[in-house]
């Protein structure tokens, strides 16, 4: 009886730290696991005790490029908590900072942590030399990412302007205008991203688990809805009661928590794929066109397409983004003031919900009648992820294996896998 044990230590090009071990008898996997060896970060304590306002800048430090969603969600807890209702201006505001760090994290994931895998790099600095347009296109979505996480939240990264209420400050008009236009010519290379990522070859699988993604009626939501909707099945919930339809669990094997549907123990996927079966209907026209010209359109259910997802999602960042930045710099644009309104401190309870770049972010905040925080919980996208991603592994695995795969090509596919996922390790042990 001949037995394998495969594990990948150290994933490369993801963020954080994790291994993956495969064991194989007589050629079928017996077993797949993920293990994230990350330690416990420990930021819900952090947040026990403190007041309110201090928390938003203490979530931030959860992350460096989702910081702007992680304090975006945690402010819509307060609110939601407080019972806070702020300005179509200051919604358009915070859907911008979300999307600044849309930019700053697809632009790293697609070029840094993906692409090489396809073009046979071990990294993308070779593409300096290679293909130096790429290269330097690459770098500048990015950069834009920051300058707009910057110009809105007053920093690149842990913004500071973002406040329960509103905003402390936000650009003039002029600067608006000035973004709208750096945005709209970012578009082209943008629409040459989905192009490129179509091109590369990628396995034939199909995830058997559900997907999650914010839904709201006519809208692309990241930050703009409380609906959460369980895709595949069609089922709608307010986020509020997300912990009636979602359940974390633990596993020896994970320093992180995983997390299933409910109702039905299926593991589930969040991100760029799972928003665009979503909502497909409701990208801008730009990113549709680009979106069927690269042949996703839902039902998609390839966990490998996220990364074509991802490029789709540039192009309808950049567009959505110069449109809201246009529209800000209008006389006639969003009516009333970003500045905080005014509300009142009492005790109560609130939920959170945006989602962050790699998918679903969920913050749970208890405040007493101080307005100080006595119970904290936060879900990220790759704790939410993990159970769905551990599962693909061994479909592709079984797969892999049936078509008479070696164990070097069976190593890359897995980690290929992982990476379209886009993890966030670190994130995901909070």
């Amino acid at each position: 009886m001949a037995r394998t044990s495969l594990t990948v230590e150290h994933i490369a090009r993801i963020e954080g730290h994790g291994n993956v071990s495969l064991s194989i008898e007589d050629g079928a996997v017996k077993s797949v696991e993920m293990n994230i060896v990350e330690p416990a970060r420990l930021f819900e304590s952090m947040a026990r005790g403190r007041v309110f306002d201090d928390v938003p800048a203490i979530a931030s430090r959860i992350c460096g490029i989702c910081s702007s969603s992680h304090v975006v969600t945690d402010i819509l807890a307060i609110e939601s908590a407080l019972g806070v209702t702020v300005t179509d201006r200051t919604h358009a505001l915070r859907e911008l900072l979300v999307y600044g760090s849309y930019l700053q994290n697809h632009a790293t994931h697609l070029f840094v942590f993906a692409a090489p895998d396809y073009v046979g790099e071990p990294s993308i600095f070779p593409l300096s030399q290679t293909d130096p347009d790429l290269f330097q296109g690459a770098l500048g979505i990015k950069a834009l990412g920051n300058e707009l996480c910057c110009a809105v939240g007053g920093r690149s990264v842990h913004p500071i302007t973002a406040v329960v209420g509103g905003f402390t400050a936000e650009p003039k008009a002029r600067r608006f205008s000035e973004l709208a236009d750096k945005l709209e010519q970012s578009l082209a290379f943008a629409c040459k991203t989905v192009d490129l990522f179509r091109t590369f070859p990628v396995p034939s699988l199909a995830t058997d688990g559900e997907m999650l993604a914010q839904f709201q009626p006519g809208a692309y939501p990241v930050c703009t809805s409380p609906v959460m909707e369980l895709v595949r099945d069609g089922v709608r919930f307010d986020a509020s009661c997300y912990q009636d339809y979602l359940e974390e669990y633990s596993q020896p094997h994970s320093a992180a928590l995983f997390a299933r549907v409910r109702a039905t123990g299926l593991p589930f996927m969040t991100g760029a794929l799972a928003r665009i079966n979503a909502s497909w209907d409701n990208l801008t026209q730009t990113a549709r066109v680009a979106a069927a010209k690269a042949g996703l359109r839902p039902p998609e259910h390839n966990p490998f397409m996220n990364n074509v997802a991802q490029a789709v999602e540039l192009v309808d960042a950049l567009e959505r983004c110069a449109a809201l930045c246009r529209c800000l710099a209008s006389a006639d644009g969003f009516e009333g003031s970003s500045a905080p309104v005014p509300y009142k401190v009492h005790a109560g309870h609130g939920v959170g919900y945006t989602e962050a770049p790699r998918g679903a972010l969920i913050h749970d905040l208890t405040l007493d009648d101080q307005g100080r925080v006595t119970s904290a919980s936060i879900t990220t996208p790759t704790g939410m992820n993990l159970a769905n991603l551990e599962a693909d592994i061994e479909l592709l695995a079984r797969q892999l294996l049936a078509a008479g795969a070696d164990e070097d090509d069976l190593r890359l596919q897995v980690e290929k896998l992982i990476r379209a996922y886009d993890p966030c390790l670190s994130c995901s042990v909070h």
